[in-house]
């Protein structure tokens, strides 16, 4: 930006006449006092040296990537960050809002946008840049949005780069590595049809995977409803290669989720539309089973935008991200108190978790296991709560809570990442370190195999235990993606700092990426997968 723009008044020289350079006699020079200068208070532009040159401030405060809240008290805090800064596109703007804007820029969900549309954002976040840049952050933060990232599907697994190549495994009786055949494959193999396409994220079902590219546009195959069950044959063919979802092409989609009985999809101005499982209006709309057709999402978050959503076996929740902060919502079935409202009714329509707001936690990651569920809030606690069987919720015991309570015993532990699955759940800590609890069926834990007073050779674990297994491998861990089907002995990935992905739990159909042999089913340890998805 040109700082010729910004209204600076510029230096006027006073006229010399022509004259011998001999014939000027310097005059005394006068004693200034020096006056105090500070950015706080009332001052006038020039009194603030900053104010000389806006544009250098600018650069500054968009190449530091400074937080929205950061930004917010520059403006409380002085008047010259919160005065028109006189720069293009719009002159009325401050230098901490056009700041948000250019950081708003380099995303690259918001890069395609129109005029329109980036108005429509700004006021669907509450009519201010700094809103929307907290809105992409947070969708980034939550979601791994542009990262690296490894979904552990029900029997087959998606591994995606840092440049959106696509890796599949494992399970392929419907399709859903997206080969163009049904041969299982314990190799991790790249899905060649989508060369020259990035994807930036992926969702695996019950015999379906959904894959969502930079632009929006979303690729689904495998089972060909959005709303099958695990063994019910509701649809009508397979579909063995990435297809457009032609119903969603006008919809610019950021993520998906895939439930039992549904699918959810969240476009990238933070509405949720859902398929299928609405013949009984538990989603708030009345469709087929195999409706291709996405719904919006109806109730409390028509006008709230949503930065995740996650979907359990037959709930669904949303974080929203709000101008008064973060929160959740739920909708669908109720039982074992999983929706999070101190009952086990079911909600027709997303309803706000109040207890959160009880428990001063702001929500910042929420995963959605089959049967329970978990968030992190911004100071690094971690909240379980639904059906707490074999001890998922990592209180202790297997007793079930209808709100979310925070787990005490990671009372020392900063979290930063939550993963949920069937009766399991895993803790990444921001120094790098994995805690684990839950179901130790299939070694899916991390833990060193043990037998408990019933002979099981893998033991529950009812509080959160330390993965030493992963610490030994000696990288830091930034995800952890498990199986969430009741249908499928779990396996679990995680996925390093510098994009090395580990692999433990059931691996029967080859959806560990590695080759078993001598009659093996699953891995106690991690083992490295030999792809690099830095």
């Amino acid at each position: 930006m040109d700082a010729t723009k910004s209204g600076t008044p510029t230096v006027q020289y006073p006229n010399m006449n022509d004259q011998p350079i001999t014939a000027i006699v310097p005059a005394p020079v006068p004693t200034f006092e020096r006056n105090q200068r500070h950015c706080f208070g009332e001052s006038a532009p020039g009194e603030f040296p900053l104010a000389a040159n806006p544009s250098i401030v600018l650069h500054v405060l968009t190449a530091c990537n400074l937080d929205p809240q950061d930004l917010a008290k520059l403006e409380a805090t002085c008047s010259f960050f919160r005065q028109p800064a006189n720069f293009s596109p719009d002159y009325e703007l401050s230098i901490s809002e056009l700041a948000a804007l250019d950081m708003c820029r380099k995303r690259a969900i918001f890069k395609p946008m129109t005029s329109e549309q980036c108005q429509e954002l700004k006021e669907r976040c509450g009519g201010s840049w700094k809103l929307v840049l907290r809105f992409l952050m947070a969708g980034e933060k939550c979601c791994r949005r542009e990262k690296s990232q490894a979904t552990a599907g029900p029997g087959h697994s998606i591994a995606v780069t840092s440049k959106g190549v696509v890796y599949s495994f494992g399970s392929n009786s419907s399709g859903q590595l997206g080969h163009g055949s049904t041969e299982e494959e314990w190799r991790p193999r790249q899905i060649r049809s989508l060369q020259g396409i990035r994807i930036i994220q992926a969702a695996a079902g019950p015999g379906r995977t959904m894959l969502i590219s930079d632009v929006g546009q979303v690729y689904a195959f495998g089972k060909d409803s959005f709303g099958e069950a695990e063994y019910v044959a509701q649809g009508s063919k397979l579909v063995t290669t990435p297809q457009l979802v032609e119903s969603l092409k006008n919809i610019f989609v950021v993520q998906a989720a895939i439930g039992n009985f549904f699918t959810a999809v969240l476009s990238r101005e933070g509405r949720v539309y859902t398929f299928s499982w609405g013949n009984d209006g538990k989603l708030g709309h009345s469709t087929e089973p195999n409706d291709m057709k996405p719904h919006p999402l109806l109730g409390a978050l028509e006008n709230i935008p949503v930065v995740q959503i996650a979907a359990g076996y037959c709930y669904l929740l949303a974080l929203a991200c709000q101008p008064s902060g973060m929160s959740v919502y739920s909708v669908g079935c109720g039982l074992g108190g999983k929706l999070g409202h101190g009952s086990r009714t079911d909600e027709k329509y997303p309803r706000l978790i109040e207890q959160f707001q009880v428990l001063n936690l702001q929500p910042v990651v929420v995963s959605a296991g089959a049967w329970h569920a978990a968030v992190v809030g911004r100071d690094g606690r971690v909240c379980t709560w639904g059906w707490g069987r074999y001890g998922c919720l990592g209180h202790g015991n297997e007793d079930c809570e209808s709100v979310p309570k925070v787990v005490e015993s990671l009372s020392k532990v900063k979290a930063v990442h939550v993963a949920t699955g069937d009766y399991t759940t895993f803790v990444v800590s921001d120094d790098g370190d994995v805690y684990s609890f839950g179901c130790g069926e299939s070694a899916s834990l991390g833990h060193n195999a043990v037998i408990d007073g019933q002979g099981n050779r893998h033991a529950n674990v009812l509080s959160p235990e330390l993965v030493t297994s992963l610490k030994e491998v000696n990288e830091r861990v930034v995800q952890i993606s498990l199986t969430n089907s009741i249908y499928w002995n779990a396996h679990t990935f995680a996925l390093s700092e510098s994009g090395k992905l580990y692999a433990f739990g059931a691996g029967d159909k080859g959806q560990l990426g590695i080759e078993l042999v001598n009659n093996q089913t699953e891995r106690v340890q991690p083992e490295r997968v030999a792809i690099d998805l830095s």
